[in-house]
């Protein structure tokens, strides 16, 4: 699994981040997040990219999961 944090960056790095990673066309990566915008950004883009898309929520932090559908 690809894992990457993207907590305290600004967009649209986080997006950017998570964009190079599913260059290796991981089955599943999971995104550590601080912000709502890098979430709903991150979370599109995995589902346009065909992922099925799972959210923790914790003390402001966002834990998404992208699993190759």
């Amino acid at each position: 699994m690809k894992e990457l944090d993207v907590r305290g960056l600004s967009c649209p790095m986080p997006l950017m981040h998570t964009k190079k990673a599913l260059e290796g066309d991981p089955s599943k990566i999971r995104v550590h997040a601080d912000s709502g915008t890098a979430k709903a950004n991150v979370v599109a883009l995995l589902k346009d990219s065909g992922y099925e898309v799972s959210i923790e929520e914790s003390d402001e932090e966002y834990r998404i999961t992208g699993t190759r559908a």
